[in-house]
């Protein structure tokens, strides 16, 4: 659905996007990732077709961003991280609008109008002024207007922006509805909704692509995905040296305070390696009491700063 080859974009000098290339699959829900300033915003903006590329190919469903530009946007419902609304006019006349610009057929718009307010829950405030509804409706505005036209990609910019956590479940819940229709790329900061929606990571950092792969294996290859918790009553020093001399491990740390004598240290594991028996055999035959011996697990945030972070 979406193919990025070589795609670099600069502004007065200074290269935003560096040489990237990707692909997202039709029926994917991708998330994009990348802490702020990585050129996250800016490739789906490109994508998006507001803006051009600088160097690189780009096809969306087939259609080349630059010299196909109509066909693609035909085919695209993109909201930006600050949805651009008019403010003064209600909500049911705004996405009509929108539906008209869209080139909705005129005898679909009023269906089109009536999904897009049921599916994003905007029914209790379809006569309001826009610029009377709080944050939350306004991105609720902004997702409609993204979807009223049924594209075949969605390109959401920080979606659950604004909303409460009651609100991120119900957006959370809707991409995953959509996902079953259409291709989705997803950017947030909200790095849990990630891993409950996506089935595939894309991970920026200044410019270039670090990651592309699914959040369970993002939290496997990181330090954090082999860590395990151990409790015990020994001498903290005596723990660290016995348990560093086991094969595939690469760090033993003594987490303070400790609990009287009992020692709590977490272990760092070859990613991949599950070492929890030889582990259990190292307390076995030192007779030490225990107390706990448990797999940490990594989190897609933990993966998250390890890539993005020096």
């Amino acid at each position: 659905m979406i193919e990025v080859e070589n795609l670099s974009k600069s502004y007065s000098g200074f290269r935003a996007v560096q040489d990237i290339s990707f692909h997202v699959n039709r029926g994917e829900i991708v998330g994009f990732l990348g802490p702020n300033g990585a050129g996250k915003s800016t490739t789906m903006k490109v994508l998006a077709g507001y803006l051009p590329p600088t160097d690189g190919k780009i096809r969306i469903a087939g259609f080349d961003v630059v010299t196909d530009s109509i066909e693609v946007r035909k085919r695209i419902g993109y909201m930006p991280e600050n949805v651009p609304l008019y403010t003064d006019m209600r909500v049911n006349e705004f996405l009509r609008f929108r539906a008209e610009l869209k080139k909705v057929a005129r005898r679909k718009i009023k269906d089109r109008v009536e999904v897009v307010k049921q599916m994003c829950s905007l029914k209790d405030v379809e006569n309001k002024i826009i610029g009377t509804l709080s944050k939350g409706y306004r991105q609720r505005v902004g997702l409609a207007d993204a979807m009223v036209h049924d594209p075949e990609l969605l390109i959401l910019d920080e979606p659950t922006i604004g909303l409460d956590p009651n609100q991120i479940r119900a957006v959370r819940d809707l991409i995953k509805d959509l996902g079953k229709h259409h291709t989705i790329l997803l950017s947030t900061h909200i790095l849990s909704e990630v891993e409950l929606t996506c089935a595939r990571v894309l991970v920026i950092n200044r410019g270039r692509i670090e990651a592309s792969d699914t959040p369970a294996n993002l939290t496997k290859l990181v330090r954090g995905g082999g860590s395990i918790f151990l409790e015990v009553k020994a001498p903290g020093a005596d723990v660290v040296a016995k348990l560093k001399a086991l094969p595939n491990i690469e760090d033993v740390e003594i987490i303070l305070p400790g609990d009287g004598d009992w020692t709590h240290v977490k272990i760092f594991a070859e990613p991949g390696v599950d070492v929890r028996e030889e582990i259990y055999g190292v307390v076995r035959q030192n007779n030490w009491p225990l107390r706990e011996l448990s797999r940490v697990k990594a989190t897609l945030e933990e993966a998250f700063v390890e890539l993005t972070q020096d």
